[in-house]
């Protein structure tokens, strides 16, 4: 037996994104079309509160979730960009956040647990 979406990733989530999630569903709102708009300003965690709160197949819910992931890591990609020109050095930690999230969307994908913890990097500050 397979594992549903919402057992596989419901431990991600702090109880207040549900929360908010449950107010703003009380007052009318679709699920599926707050998960997706939150999924197109990178928001994974507001994503994942609504989508475990849909009843949306499982593929749809992956789908979407990853995306969330992958828009994060764009934006990130352009922030750190923006930094780079802004204050005329390079922003490493930012782009590793955003390699983060794109894993996690692959892991999505894929149907598998999200791995958070990472790879620890090494610094010089001399």
């Amino acid at each position: 037996m397979s594992v549903t979406f919402n057992e596989r990733y419901k431990e991600l989530l702090k109880d207040v994104f549900l929360e908010l999630a449950r107010k703003n569903l009380e007052q009318g709102a679709d699920a599926l079309s707050c998960a997706d708009v939150y999924a197109d300003q990178g928001k994974p965690d507001f994503v994942l509160a609504y989508l475990l709160l849909t009843d949306a197949s499982d593929e749809v819910k992956r789908d979407i979730f990853a995306r969330s992931y992958e828009r994060r890591a764009t934006l990130s990609e352009e922030k750190a960009q923006e930094f780079s020109v802004k204050y005329g050095r390079p922003f490493p930690l930012i782009k590793v956040e955003a390699q983060k999230d794109r894993m996690a969307a692959n892991q999505v994908r894929q149907g598998r647990r999200i791995r958070k913890e990472g790879k620890t990097l090494n610094i010089n500050l001399n």
